[in-house]
Formats: C-alpha cells, structure tokens, sequence
C-alpha cells in the first residue's frame, strides 16, 4: 500500500486544471502590461522571477500539491485509519516482505520484531499452507477468510483470530491482511466446542489443559456458588474426584464415565461425570465440555451400580498402578498410579506398555505379553528399569485377560526404585564387609611375619656395631619390613580392626598445622587453598590416622591434575538437618563436621564411584598405585563413626567429603596437653614373665628379648597351655604377655580362666586387631596394658618395663 495514492474523481482534476490555466493567463498578462511600462533591465528580470512562480503555483495546485484551506487530504484520513485500526492489519508484497503494518499487528508480533504473516501465524499453532492458499485467492480476486489461532502474547489469554487477505490496486498483487480477534463467544465455537456450556441442558463445566475449570449456570445452582466465581476440581469433587478427573488426561483417556460425589457446602450429592477428550494435531488435550447428570434413586440403591461405583473409586485411588492391555502391549486403561510410575508409557496417545521399560527389559516383557495372551494362569513376576531420567525401576505382574474376552492382560505395578537401592547398598555392604575380613585375617598373618623380621632385626643390629659392613644391611631388612607394616595398616584399616588412640580435636588446627606438608606434597604446578568454617565442633578422633585421611585425599587429587590446577580444603559444620540431606543411606542423624576435598581433574565416572573405595581397585598406572588409599580413607572414617562419599558432576572435578561426628561432651574429654621429652630410661629389670603367642617365631624373639633384659620367661604356645604353666607355677608368675587371637583358646577367655585360678599378674594383650576388638569379651572391670603388631623390640621392653613399674 503506497503513502500517496490519488483517487479524487475526474471532475475535480479538470476544475483544477481551468483555474490553473486561468491563473498562469493572468500572470503572464500582468507581467507584459508592466513590462510596457518599465522596459528597463531590472525590471525585466522581476517580471521573469514572478511570472515563473505563478506558473509552477498554478501548476502545484493542479497537481494537488497545494491547497487551499484547512481540510485534511484523503490520504492522510486513509493513513490515519489503517494506523489506529483495533485489527491488526499489514500490507504484504508478492515476494513476501512486509510493505506497511500498523500499531496492532507489531504489538501482535511481539519482541520478535516484524514478521511475515503466515510466519506469525505458523507459530500459534496455525497452518502457514492455509495463509498462502488465502493469499492466492486473494489475488484471484476472492475475498476469503479463516479462523486460527492467535500468537500468546504476555499476560493476556489464550484467543483465537479471523484471518481475511484483500488484494489491493493497480496489479492486485498486493495483499492487505486484517486479523481481528473473535469475540469470547466466537472463539469458543471455533476452538471445537460445537455448544456453549450455558446452551446445555444439564449441568455442566469445561476443564482445559491448564486445569481451569468453567462452570455453566446449572452446575453453579447445584453447587451454590457463582456462576463466574473462580472454581477447582478439589471444589466441586473433592480430592479424590479431582485425582480420577485428571488422571484421564495424564493417562489420554479419551472417554470418561465416572461415579463422583458434588459437594455443595458440607452436603455430598452422587453423579454421574461424563467426558470426552479431543486431542489435537500435536497430541494435546484441548478443553472439552464434561456433563454432570444426577443419579435416579433406583441406581443409587441398586447393587449392581453400587459395586461398579466402588471399584471405579478404588481403581482411581489405590496406590498400586493398573492398566488394562491389549495382546500388543498398548494401553486400554490406566488409572492415576500408572500415570506417576510409568508417564513414558502414555506419551504420545496410544500409550504402549513397552515405551514404560528400558531397552534391555522389552524381550522379557514381549513374552510376558505373549503368555498372558495364550492364557497362560502362572506368569511369573518381572523387574525392569523404567525409561526415562534417573535410575528407576519397578516389579510388573501380569494376569491374562482370561477365557472369552478379547486376547490382552491386566497389569499391575509397584515401584521399586526404593527396594532395589536398598538391595545394591545391602549388597555392597556385604562385599565389602566380606573383603574386610579377608583383608584382617591376611593382615593377622602378615602382622605375625612382620613381627619375627622386625624383632630379629633389632636382636641382630643390638650385636653390630654401626661400622660392621653387615650392619647397613640389617637396617634395610628392617626398613622394608617397616614399609610392609605400613600397607597391613591399610589393609586394617580397610577392615576397621586397626588401633586408634581417639582424642578431641579441632580440624582447622589439624589441617593448619599439616598445611606446609601438603603444599609439599601438591607440588608447584597445584594450588592449595584452605577455607575454614566459623565456629567449628570439636570432633574426637585418632590424629596420626585422620593426618593419613587427609593426605591420601590431597594426593589422590593431585594425581587427578597432572597439568596442575586448584585443589580447595573446606571444613564446614553439617546439622542434623542438612545430614538427613545426604544420599548415604548409613548416615545416621546428628551433627557433623565436614571436610571437603575438591579438585578440578579429569572427574570420577559413576560406574568408577561404586568401586573407589574398595581395595586393590585403582585408575592408575601399573606399579602408581596399590589400590589401598582410598580403601584406608574409607576404614578409619568408618571406624571413627562418620561416613566419606565422593560427588563428580558431569563437567570434570570431584569432591570427596568426609562427615566426623560432633563430640558432644568435648569439655569431658579435654586435648591431653604433650608429652615431654623423657630421658634415657632403664629397660632392664627382673620378674616371671608368661608369654603366650601361638607363632612361634614371635614367642622365640619375645623370649630373647625379655631374657636379654635380665627377665625370667615362661613359653606356652596356646592358651590351654598357658594355664597348665600357670598351673605349675603358681604365685611366680609377676607378668602374663599374650597374643589375642590364638587356636583352642583366646587371649581374654584364658585371663578369665587365670584369674580363677588365683593369678592376680598385670596382662599385657599383643594383637595387630584394634583392642576394642576384644575388650568386650574381657571380664568387667578388667585393666589390660595394649601392644599393637608389629612391634619392635624396645617397644616390647617398653611396654614391659611400664607394666611392671
């Protein structure tokens, strides 16, 4: 559409042409009578200026350029019009491009920016296809229209448009679009509801897909409220109603046909609720009009109704999932249950049964299906991975549709994403608990060796000089042992049997004071950051073995950075509340303080997660790595009563969090102040010693030992034995020295029997299992001195000498 057309009529043009023509006479006569009278020069010149602006006055106000008066040209009321049209209206060329377009249809493209009308209308759910075909017609010289769906615009409601394509003058290629909004009235006959709800005669209400509910007069008397008063399922059904009604459109069902109870004010009153869904081309369900018809008496008390009342209510409510099936595995009926379990199964409509289950579980499904539809009577139960995010599964049971009725199962569903994650935790446990005891009894055995190495080591290096060429050679026997007894450690720690000294202490004093070890440790290329909670509780743990913790986790991260990086040491308190939080299903309820290691390496992959913490499992290189780190990590901070779990989003970094209990009572267990330096002290000494130890080459260095100090020894190399030497020696015996875990009988079942027997001797236990272990097993009130394996030989003298004292 041009801005100046000019469409007066021919009589005006001519008129101005006349009085044009007439104007341009006087002018010129005009300028010849004074050129008659002033022929000089100058005046001459005036006279051709004023004679060549009346020509082209004239010629202006022919043209219709100018005017006379005050009046507004046509063209401008045109301009004005189509600007301040409530329709919106654009002009739109042959190519497609927009030409012109008012205030109504930029306002109807939004932010977006001008757009192409068949573009606009494509996007609201329209039929770009149709607009063309109107275009086209248009320009046939038709006058078509249609009614399509209008563009969403922010903060008004969803209407519908009459869409009309007029082809405009000279060529008619030009096509003037008018889109204008249907009345309320309109747009509801266009949407697809064929009556008005008020035109039914019964009552009546409207539930769209936002869940909006429209009552008609009817329904608004039955149910004592207004008739435009905003309403709700819940409001006119109840809960349970309200379930059942939207169940139908979460499960597609297209027809409905249930037995509900109108609650007007505290009254019920029963109906019957009759819908029918109409899904459009994109698989939505659109608003549809859903009939509410009173029951008669006769069905209200006829059996018959009754029952089938009953079970409509108990198949919408009952918390397992239902659905009827057809031999093929589509879904005929499901109720609200089966919509929460399985929502992949019933999108888009018709549902399938085996859209609900993951790839690997259809096989086993198919022929479930299968048996059901030979009326097989026994189809046993079946555990699948549902599809869909997340890991979750769910146990079917299926039932033949039986003998007469169309082939097809009934199918029921319970959700055991809960179950099968207590099964993996349970079992995992159990694997884990099974590998702690492997790796405490190699560790007894292992202890028992180390402890013979290390003790004749000592015996031989006490008859050596530092000069002796042999004697370099001696300590590196020992050494090796020494770093053999390192890795039982960690075995036992794994097994939670080692031992621990706990104490109360302050994390952020720990880690500061481990801070210069570790900047060493990480290296140059790796920064360490510290940031320390306010505020934090005291905890009550063994500190040498939460300095192991610590480190083992610092250079596992460090290793997860080769190029370098950032490796950030958080502590934080954690309350009971934000415990409960935590995905760790053995955490109990309590406060906690949290030490977070975090790197930003390469991650930890899920399937890696399950395994990292077992032992002997590791991601490196041969010969980079025993496997026992982060197995240690995972012992001892069970054994302290916390939890340790490692998180790895998907973008790269891991974060390893290790959860300490609070010590309530830290006042009662003040930090023992350190030890000082003691002198040389006297480990010889004299008295009766009973050695119990069943391996025989720990009994033989411990005898050496002790007679090499000026002791008297008693072997026995059981417990059964050791009371016949008590028995033989009664009231010698000063000292009873003995292993724990010995054949026949233990160490604290044989000091039960010596102290019947009258043997009143101090007991010093030696075991490489924690003394907890067995102290339970002790009579009570019993005090017991405690040597860990493997020891060496001063640490036995020691041990002795204190026990004696």
């Amino acid at each position: 559409m041009s801005d100046r057309r000019n469409d007066d009529a021919p009589g005006a043009a001519s008129r101005r042409l006349r009085v044009a023509s007439a104007l341009a006479a006087a002018v010129l006569a005009g300028a010849g009578l004074l050129a008659l009278a002033a022929p000089d020069t100058a005046s001459l010149a005036l006279l051709a200026v004023l004679s060549a602006f009346g020509v082209f006055c004239g010629l202006a106000f022919a043209a219709g350029w100018l005017r006379f008066g005050a009046g507004a040209s046509p063209d401008d009321l045109r301009a004005a019009a189509f600007e301040r049209s409530p329709h919106a209206m654009a002009a739109q060329g042959e190519n497609g491009e927009i030409l012109r377009a008012n205030a109504a249809y930029r306002a109807l493209c939004g932010a977006r920016g001008l757009r192409r009308v068949e573009r606009l209308l494509e996007d609201a759910g329209g039929d770009a296809a149709q607009a063309y075909r109107l275009a086209q017609n248009a320009r046939s010289g038709g006058a078509p229209a249609c009614d399509m769906p209008a563009p969403p615009t922010d903060g008004a409601p969803s209407t519908r448009l009459r869409v009309e394509a007029r082809a405009l003058p000279p060529d008619g290629r030009t096509i003037l679009w008018t889109l204008a909004a249907l009345a309320p009235t309109d747009a509801a006959r266009a949407d697809g509801a064929e009556i008005l709800l008020d035109d039914l005669p019964v009552a009546a209400f409207r539930l769209d897909a936002r869940g909006a509910v429209e009552v008609n007069a009817l329904l608004a008397a039955l149910t004592g409220r207004e008739r435009n008063a905003p309403a709700r399922l819940d409001d006119l059904f109840g809960p349970d109603g309200a379930k059942a009604l939207g169940a139908a459109g979460e499960n597609r069902t297209e027809t409905l046909d249930l037995d509900l109870d109108l609650l007007r004010g505290d009254e019920r009153q029963p109906v019957r609720v009759v819908r029918r869904l109409a899904f459009d081309a994109d698989g939505a369900a659109r608003a549809a009009p859903c009939l509410v018809l009173e029951r008669a008496a006769e069905q209200r008390v006829g059996e018959a109704r009754s029952v089938a009342v009953r079970f409509a209510r108990m198949f919408e409510a009952t918390p397992i999932a239902i659905a009827s099936l057809d031999a093929g595995g589509a879904i005929l009926r499901a109720n609200a249950a089966f919509g929460r379990i399985a929502p992949e199964a019933l999108k888009p409509a018709p549902g399938s049964i085996l859209r609900a289950v993951a790839d690997r579980d259809r096989p086993a499904l198919q022929a479930a299906l299968a048996a059901a539809a030979r009326n097989e009577a026994e189809i046993g139960a079946l555990d699948v991975a549902l599809a869909g995010e997340g890991e979750r599964s769910a146990r079917f049971f299926l039932s033949s549709a039986g003998p007469g009725e169309s082939p097809g199962a009934t199918l029921f569903a319970l959700d055991a994403t809960e179950q099968r994650a207590l099964q993996n935790n349970f079992a995992q446990s159990q694997k884990m608990q099974a590998v702690g005891q492997l790796a405490g009894g190699v560790a007894h055995d292992f202890n028992n060796v180390l402890t013979a190495i290390i003790g004749f080591s000592d015996l031989l290096l006490a008859n050596h000089r530092p000069t002796d060429p042999s004697f370099r050679d001696i300590m590196q026997i020992k050494q090796n042992a020494l770093r053999a007894a390192g890795l039982v450690r960690q075995l036992l720690a794994f097994s939670r049997r080692q031992t621990l000294r706990p104490q109360v202490l302050q994390l952020g004093d720990v880690l500061n004071d481990l801070q210069m070890m570790m900047r060493r440790l990480v290296g140059e290329k790796i920064h360490l950051e510290l940031r320390h909670g306010r505020d934090l509780w005291p905890v009550r743990a063994d500190l040498n073995q939460l300095e192991q913790v610590i480190v083992n986790l610092i250079v596992n991260a460090r290793d997860a950075m080769p190029d370098g990086g950032d490796i950030v040491l958080k502590t934080r308190n954690v309350t009971t509340q934000e415990a409960a939080s935590f995905e760790e299903a053995s955490l109990a309820g309590a406060d906690y303080v949290a030490v977070e290691v975090e790197d930003h390496g390469h991650g930890v992959p899920a399937e890696v997660r399950e395994k990292i913490f077992e032992p002997f499992f590791t991601t490196k290189e041969v010969g980079k790595g025993t496997g026992l780190g982060l197995s240690m990590v995972y012992g001892i901070v069970k054994q302290t009563g916390g939890a340790v779990f490692c998180s790895s989003p998907p973008g790269g970094g891991a974060t390893f969090t290790v959860l300490l209990p609070r010590d309530v009572a830290a006042a009662e267990h003040a930090p023992a102040a350190p030890e000082k330096a003691k002198p040389a002290a006297d480990l010889t000494g004299r008295g009766v010693i009973l050695l119990v130890e069943d391996e025989e080459a720990v009994r033989a260095f411990g005898a050496r030992a002790l007679a090499s100090r000026g002791y008297s020894v008693l072997q026995a190399a059981s417990g059964l034995e050791a009371l016949e030497v008590a028995d033989e020696n009664r009231g010698r015996i000063d000292l009873v020295v003995s292993d724990v875990v010995m054949p026949e009988m233990d160490g604290p079942t044989m000091l039960g029997e010596l102290r019947k027997r009258g043997v009143s001797a101090k007991v010093i236990f030696v075991s490489g299992y924690a003394e907890e272990a067995f102290a339970r097993n002790l009579p009570e009130g019993e005090d017991f001195g405690f040597l860990p394996k493997p020891f060496s030989l001063k640490q036995l003298i020691e041990a002795v000498k204190q026990a004696a004292a």
